[in-house]
């Protein structure tokens, strides 16, 4: 039997003890009962109006939408969460939980709805504070440039943990230099690094806070007597209510322009702080709709500006040390493409975390012209060591005069040495971990036979552009890699090229595949355009943001040496020689209109050189003089035996002759072919006007 007396019991307790804010609307949505905990004033307020209207909700059209559906369907609704707060109470709005349920008597007449309201307001702080961390340590520190990680950082606080965000870093620590310590002094300048807001200005059409903050790279120094200059003074964070008498605006009228048009009344600073330096402050705003910070929120603010100043810093000390390997490498590059009689260059380095990448233009005996592209993966001053080390070597080997493939062969086995020494380091050595790899191509262009003989290793082919924009095929194949254990042999291709070929040379950043071949190709196929405009435009073909670890391309338009540059002649092979190729070659000189200290030295070196071709060769030979910035004589014989230098002693009769020649000469070799070899000499003159 049903127990009256219990259910009114019951129903007494629960509106008089129970936490939980118990509302009982009629069917027009009327409060008519409220919990008696709720206080005797908030009954008087709310009992008899609209739910609507008793409370100050973000979304009154929904919820009273919300509340009619339970009234007409009679399913309830559990947990929802609304946020607002009583019309007549001041204060931030609160958040609570609403779970709802339709009223019926015992024939199923609809009485009303019974509302049980519980304030979930700490909970649902403490879950945007852990949601705000979240956030904070899944984006910042992911990247190692500073603007991207102080973007990071107000794109995580806002929205959620504030309305409004400003991170300005100290303008030195920016460019890469030590944070200063503190107390921060009053003349060191910040730069403003990232800002984000949601303000209810723009939302009423109030000027932009964009206008009033300033934008993303403005610096300011801080106002004294204000939480800002307080805050790096002795680096701890604080919370500031804001208002229209706040005494300290008037020292910093800019921040009092900005917190009008935020309509803010809650500010927070925090300092950015390693080990007691400075790197920067943050200022978080909170504005009408949103609490006040407190002690919770200092906290967690706290921690965040740990993890943002250790991000920093380390995206600094990296930009320092790119810096310094950028500043490297390219000192270590060409600083001019050197001006060669038979073949144009240019090239193109793009930027970017690769320090590694190189590029040579090499003139060698003959009039030919070397030409080089390297690259060492990875990035920072140990990448640009090895670079410039490789570069050292092949510029030593070119001038050899050896194949390309014996030239890589012999660079192979000094990137063996230098793996070995990496190796050999102490175990604390964080360089023993770092594999070293590495690339190259290097090709021989003779402006005489027009062939260019090209090897590479681990390097993308090089293209070649006719000057009638064909594309001849280059099938070269593929060498080992530098660095790597496979201990293949590096193979070469010779290529046939017209005058006025392209050929081009980029690291693997620029041709990673056949797609970006032909891109690179579609852009080189206009004849009339110079080198360097050609370099432009594979630049502007490039999708954007295509290479953050940089690409190098080197660009060269192949020629012959004018007739008028060049003298050949074929010559016999007696004892009367030397005099006749003397006499050849001052009347060659005269013409060339050459001072006579050169026609002097000429003709001694190319007496030299004959007589010893006459001694030791087999015939026949052939005397060539070739004018470029440089004079260089070439004596061609068939032999393959090389002379070598000696150092007479007083009384020896002979010995002497590749010692004048050394001696005159500014360089002088000996270049083998498939037939013989030739002895060159090489002076630098002044060209005459």
């Amino acid at each position: 039997m049903k127990d009256d007396g219990l259910d009114a019991a019951l129903l007494d307790r629960l509106f008089t003890q129970s936490v939980v804010g118990l509302h009982v609307l009629d069917p027009q949505l009327r409060v008519v009962r409220i919990s008696t905990l709720a206080g005797a004033d908030l009954a008087e307020q709310v009992i008899g109006r609209h739910f609507t209207d008793a409370y100050h909700l973000d979304r009154p059209s929904s919820t009273g939408k919300l509340l009619q559906r339970v009234l007409d369907t009679g399913e309830p609704v559990h947990d929802r969460l609304v946020h607002g707060r009583i019309k007549s109470a001041p204060g931030p709005n609160r958040s609570y939980t609403v779970t709802v349920f339709r009223l019926n008597d015992k024939k199923g007449q609809i009485l009303g709805l019974l509302a049980a309201v519980v304030d979930v307001t700490e909970r649902e702080k403490a879950r945007t504070r852990a949601m705000y961390r979240a956030r904070l340590l899944k984006g910042v520190g992911r990247s190692l440039d500073v603007a991207t990680t102080c973007q990071a950082l107000v794109e995580a606080a806002v929205p959620g943990f504030a309305d409004f965000a400003v991170v300005e870093v100290v303008d030195d620590v920016l460019r890469g230099a030590d944070p200063p310590m503190g107390p921060l002094g009053p003349d060191v300048p910040l730069r403003r690094a990232a800002l984000r807001g949601i303000s209810r200005a723009a939302l009423h059409g109030v000027k932009g806070v964009g206008d009033q903050v300033g934008l993303v790279g403005d610096t300011r120094r801080l106002p004294a007597h204000t939480p800002f200059a307080l805050a790096v003074s002795d680096l701890q964070p604080r919370t500031v209510a804001l208002d229209a008498d706040t005494p300290w605006l008037a020292a910093d009228p800019q921040t009092a322009r900005v917190i009008q048009a935020l309509e803010a009344h809650s500010l927070m600073v925090v300092p950015l702080k390693l080990h007691s330096a400075i790197l920067g402050l943050v200022s978080l705003y909170r504005c009408p709709g949103s609490d006040p910070y407190d002690e919770n929120d200092i906290t967690l603010a706290q921690s965040a500006a740990v993890h943002v100043a250790l991000s920093i810093d380390n995206a600094r000390r990296y930009e320092r040390d790119h810096v310094i390997a950028s500043t490297v490498q390219r000192r270590l590059l060409p600083q001019a493409d050197s001006a060669r009689v038979a073949v144009d260059t240019a090239h193109v380095l793009l930027p970017g975390r690769n320090s590694g990448c190189w590029f040579d233009t090499i003139g060698l005996s003959g009039a030919r012209t070397a030409l080089v592209v390297g690259n060492v993966a990875g990035h920072g001053l140990q990448t640009a060591i090895i670079m410039g080390q490789l570069r050292t070597v092949i510029q030593a080997l070119a001038g050899l005069d050896l194949e390309p493939d014996e030239v890589l062969a012999r660079l192979n086995d000094t990137a063996d040495r230098l793996a070995d020494e990496r190796a050999a380091l102490p175990p604390g050595d964080s360089l023993q971990r770092e594999l070293l790899k590495a690339s190259c191509i290097y090709a021989v262009y003779d402006p005489f036979t027009r062939t260019c003989t090209v090897a590479r290793a681990g390097h993308p082919e090089p293209l070649v552009i006719g000057p009638d924009g064909s594309t001849p095929p280059f099938d070269l194949p593929e060498g080992p890699a530098l660095f790597s254990a496979d201990s293949a042999p590096f193979a070469t291709a010779t290529l046939q090229l017209e005058e006025g070929s392209v050929l081009a040379l980029g690291t693997r950043a620029l041709l990673p595949d056949a797609e970006s071949a032909a891109r690179v190709r579609e852009a080189l196929v206009h004849p009339g355009r110079s080198l360097q405009e050609l370099c432009d435009d594979v630049v502007y073909n490039l999708p954007s943001g295509s290479f953050p670890d940089g690409a190098a391309l080197l660009l060269a338009r192949t020629g012959t040496v004018p007739p008028d540059h060049v003298a050949t002649w074929e010559l016999a092979h007696d004892r009367t020689t030397p005099a006749i190729a003397r006499t050849l070659v001052r009347d060659r000189l005269d013409g060339w209109d050459l001072d006579d200290e050169t026609v002097y030295a000429t003709e001694l070196i190319v007496s030299e050189l004959v007589t010893n071709a006459v001694r030791y060769g087999t015939p026949p030979l052939h005397l060539r003089l070739i004018l470029e910035r440089s004079l260089t004589c070439e004596v061609h014989d068939n032999s393959p035996v090389a002379p070598h230098l000696r150092h007479a002693r007083t009384v020896d009769e002979g010995g002497r002759g590749l010692f004048i020649v050394s001696q005159l000469a500014t360089h002088w070799g000996t270049r083998y072919g498939r037939t013989g070899k030739a002895l060159w000499a090489e002076q630098e003159i002044a060209r005459p006007e």
